[in-house]
């Protein structure tokens, strides 16, 4: 485990804020639910994430593998083939994973409609 989250946790709250260290920030849980389907290469993973930058994804990417979410491996080719993949632990994420889809695709919607309704009135 990372350095950052080897200290005893000091309240309740410190193994939720462990749990988004790992998996928090704009681009990680877009990343990890499309390798939930299977094997990615680096440019059908941007492709599938429009508004990430290469180098925001690259640094993504060597977060969440440094952290033992993912996998990567590199074949010797010219040019080089970089694939991911979800590690065993990884794997571990897809319930929550899941379920976030799941609330955002009730709760998303229904913001969005409200808003709508909101400015049509």
């Amino acid at each position: 485990m990372p350095p950052r989250f080897q200290e005893p946790y000091c309240s309740a709250g410190c193994p939720v804020e462990a749990a988004l260290g790992l998996i928090g920030g704009k681009w990680k849980g877009i990343a990890l639910y499309h390798l939930t389907g299977g094997t990615l290469r680096f440019s059908e993973l941007r492709r599938r994430i429009p508004g990430v930058t290469q180098r925001m994804l690259t640094t993504q990417l060597r977060e969440l593998e440094a952290d033992g979410l993912i996998l990567r491996v590199v074949y010797p080719e010219v040019p080089p083939r970089v694939e991911y993949s979800l590690s065993a632990k990884g794997r571990t994420l897809e319930p929550v994973i899941m379920a976030l889809k799941a609330w955002g695709e009730q709760h998303a919607r229904t913001s969005v409609s409200a808003a709508a309704s909101e400015a049509a009135a």
